[in-house]
């Protein structure tokens, strides 16, 4: 059965052309005009990926993005005409798994869902091997088997790509890691430019899991390197 992407643009033509691209690929496509109408199908149907616009009619793409956030963790890239770092930070610090600029190039979307699949169907399945475990660190409880991050015994709601970033982190407790090497190893492609999205995703993840976001006790940044998770000696 072939994964279920869903298409969210209020140009035609650009659903049209990316439901082409992406059928050539394989990919089941399902098409919606306005954030409201991807909001009912996802409802309605089972998504594995979202593409969506911001710029939209009856409910813009980011307002979508955060409605989209409270119920599923289902990898989200978001379409804009606008280019400037700004609205990319923006839309990943509201949620999204990736950004990709119009004009875009298709032969880069098509990598991008694949890559975003990948990950997500990576880290969704449990019966991907051998991999049960938990990985503790002070009030923080890692579950290899479920990918789920647990904080003083609940578990935190990520997106699959800070899920990644997570298990990076708490596999590799005090290692100290550059932006662009994050990069590489959770979005498995060359850095490029990839310091403020390695920030945004951090900052989110921070927001998430620390009783004080601004005085973090995990997620460290070390100035001029790169950033770290502290190993608490304190056993919760």
């Amino acid at each position: 059965m072939s994964d279920c992407v869903l298409v969210v643009d209020d140009d035609r033509e650009i659903v049209k052309a990316i439901s082409i691209l992406l059928e050539g690929e394989g990919y089941e496509v399902l098409k919606a005009y306005d954030g409201l109408q991807a909001l009912d199908i996802l409802a309605s149907r089972q998504v594995r990926l979202v593409l969506i616009d911001v710029m939209m009619p009856k409910l813009d793409g980011l307002s979508a993005l955060m409605r989209i956030r409270e119920k599923q963790n289902i990898p989200v890239i978001v379409l804009s005409a606008k280019s400037e770092d700004s609205d990319k930070v923006l839309g990943l610090s509201m949620g999204a798994d990736d950004y990709v600029a119009k004009p875009y190039n298709p032969q880069e979307l098509a990598a991008r869902v694949k890559s975003q699949l990948r990950r997500y169907t990576c880290l969704g399945d449990i019966h991907a091997g051998n991999r049960t475990g938990e990985i503790r660190n002070g009030r923080l409880l890692y579950s290899t088997d479920e990918k789920i991050l647990y904080a003083d015994g609940e578990p935190v709601k990520l997106t699959p790509t800070e899920t990644k970033i997570v298990e990076l982190f708490m596999r590799n407790q005090g290692r100290v890691f550059p932006a662009e090497e994050i990069y590489r190893r959770v979005w498995e492609e060359e850095a490029f430019a990839s310091e403020n999205t390695v920030m945004v995703h951090i900052r989110r993840i921070r927001e998430k899991l620390e009783l004080n976001p601004k005085e973090p006790e995990y997620i460290k940044v070390v100035w001029g390197i790169g950033y770290k998770m502290e190993k608490q000696e304190k056993d919760y």
